[in-house]
């Protein structure tokens, strides 16, 4: 059941800290409390910071630091699916849904809660902005950025839940009835394309200056792109969820709230096309520039994400400059982190094919598991930190001291023991996290943070999203082969190309393998092994990591089980918290919760 009215001053109670390019810019921080609709509204820069206030949580489905127990996080998705082991076996949804226990009774209330609260924030500005003190043509862009933030908070209701109850512009209060009743999938998807249509018209192609950060025309037609790429995959196109979740699933449930209950191979169309807005734009590009180096193979993926502003970012999370989050929770031990990040697994460390494109599993691609490491696709560099990958060394005041293998081995090597960053005592898998991590920053210090802002939506996922759907509708056309390969030229293969043709089913798998490297760690591969429906495949497995022993001057490497993952088919969806569903019979449970 949707929660009851939340007191304005409650809503801007939270201190903004995010910030755009300069201090003063947009999302700069705002702290305002004890404030109702007439006093905050009445004032130009309270109205601002309210519209600012609802970015805050835009990132809440893909934040590394998600789930937590006792302020002791402990992942995000990537600890919830087959990228990566929690840092902390704590019971969070990361851990329910790793070992399949998840169910309505423990499940967090948090996706639910958080967009709706920041749905209804919406409404409180659609109500009220009216009599702020702004210039008409503010206001107009104003209304078009919170329309598709509440498209933006709706999609992430669907992304977990399917169909939700729709509030359109309705305030939620104590004295009237609430609203619980879940709207049809289908209904969910209009819906938002509809917002985002509406706002497209009105907002810029892209914001810069000041306004960065801020919604755009782009975003529009990007986060469009991926709702029309969901409801054509297998899970909601022609559902079977009802069925597939078996008993407490399967007769209850309409199985128009979970998808489209009749497949319709031109929904690939729609999402074709989607993607081919974004990309007929013009205004994006894949980024090849790197602020650190100039000539290494992928040194473009590599520098991308320690860039607060680029021309690949299509929405993204603002946060302050100098920060260092990121390598408190990833870095090993050695280098100042927390220990809170979650591990990569073995699974996704052998997905990265060789230099030469080749998977490791063909007998050609010259892969050696006795130097495993050795050349093989530069984003596995950029991506996981293993034995031996070198990294800036941290001082006692907070100063860099030049640059050391970090020592992940077991045994003694060229007379060093093992140390804190060891596997089993640093490291649950014998692997660290160097995705989107600043080369030149280190944890725990303001002297050597980062400008990084986290990317919610960038170019590279649309190139896939663009191939995916063109690949199911038209088959491996020439424009397929050149999405995928665009990123495998930026990524640094020799050569790129894919090899020449490839079946549908065979660019299928490549564009899936290329999904779950490229955009590793962002937030993608919980839903997309769902709405591929191939989760039974990918998350029943034994999880695994590396153990390297340099003892007595020889070096081996020893793949180790890890946790034991187990997937139900009632966890393709998340189930409604019983907090809510408590609350009215109308919001109808997921299937097979």
């Amino acid at each position: 059941m949707i929660k009851r009215c939340i007191p304005v001053f409650i809503l801007m109670a939270t201190a903004l800290i995010y910030s755009s390019c300069r201090k003063e810019g947009f999302l700069a921080a705002t702290t305002t409390t004890n404030l109702d609709e007439k006093s905050v509204f009445g004032d130009s820069s309270r109205t601002v910071g309210f519209l600012a206030n609802i970015y805050s949580n835009v990132g809440l489905s893909a934040s590394l630091s998600r789930f937590s127990y006792n302020f002791i996080t402990c992942g995000g998705l990537e600890a919830a699916c087959d990228e990566a082991e929690p840092s902390h076996a704590f019971s969070t949804p990361a851990t329910q849904f790793a070992t399949g226990t998840v169910n309505a009774g423990i499940i967090g209330e948090e996706p639910y809660k958080t967009c709706y609260s920041q749905i209804r924030a919406v409404n409180v500005l659609l109500k009220n902005i009216g009599n702020a003190p702004l210039r008409q043509a503010y206001k107009t862009q104003m209304i078009a950025e919170a329309r598709f933030l509440r498209a933006w908070y709706y999609a992430i209701l669907v992304q977990h839940y399917a169909g939700v109850p729709l509030v359109g512009d309705t305030l939620l209060s104590y004295d009237k009835p609430i609203v619980a009743k879940r709207s049809t999938y289908e209904e969910c998807v209009n819906y938002i394309l509809s917002e985002l249509d509406a706002a497209g018209s009105i907002l810029p192609v892209t914001q810069s200056g000041l306004n960065y950060g801020r919604a755009s025309k782009g975003a529009c037609l990007a986060l469009k792109a991926r709702i029309l790429l969901y409801a054509a995959s297998p899970l909601f196109n022609g559902t079977t969820l009802p069925a597939d979740a078996g008993p407490g699933g399967g007769v209850s449930v309409d199985p128009a709230l979970v998808g489209y209950p009749t497949a319709d191979m031109n929904r690939w169309k729609l999402a074709e096309d989607a993607a081919q807005a974004v990309i007929t734009l013009g205004t994006y590009t894949l980024n090849t520039k790197n602020d650190y180096q100039t000539s290494s193979p992928g040194y473009g993926f590599q520098g991308l994400f320690p860039q607060r502003v680029n021309t690949e970012y299509i929405f993204q999370l603002m946060r302050p400059t100098g920060n260092s989050d990121f390598e408190n929770l990833f870095l090993p031990p050695s280098r100042g982190s927390n220990g809170q990040g979650s591990f990569p697994y073995q699974g996704l460390v052998d997905a990265f094919p060789m230099k030469n494109g080749k998977l490791i599993t063909d007998p050609s691609s010259g892969y050696d598991p006795n130097d495993p490491y050795k050349n093989r696709d530069p984003r596995l560099d950029y991506s996981i930190i293993h034995d031996q990958t070198v990294l800036l060394v941290r001082t006692s005041n907070g100063q860099t001291n030049g640059s050391a293998p970090v020592n992940i081995y077991v045994g003694t090597y060229n007379g060093v023991s093992t140390g804190q960053d060891a596997v089993h005592q640093g490291t649950l898998t014998g692997y660290y996290n160097n995705k989107m991590l600043d080369p030149e920053a280190i944890a725990a210090t303001i002297n050597h943070g980062s400008d990084r802002v986290q990317p919610l939506m960038r170019y590279a996922e649309i190139l896939l999203n663009y191939a995916e759907a063109a690949n199911e509708f038209e088959g491996p056309t020439g424009n397929v082969y050149a999405a995928v390969e665009a990123i495998r030229e930026r990524a640094g293969l020799d050569p790129y190309q894919l090899p020449s043709g490839l079946s549908q089913s065979e660019m299928r798998t490549y564009i899936q393998n290329e999904r779950r490297i490229e955009l590793a760690y962002e937030g993608h591969r919980f839903w997309d092994v769902r709405r591929w429906k191939i989760a039974p495949q990918t998350e029943n497995i034994q999880s695994q990591g590396m153990e390297v022993d340099r003892a007595n001057g020889t070096v081996s490497y020893k793949v180790f089980n890890v946790t034991k993952h187990n997937f139900r088919p009632a966890m393709y969806l998340w189930p409604f918290p019983l907090s809510e569903t408590g609350k009215s019979s109308e919001l109808v449970q997921n299937p097979g919760y």
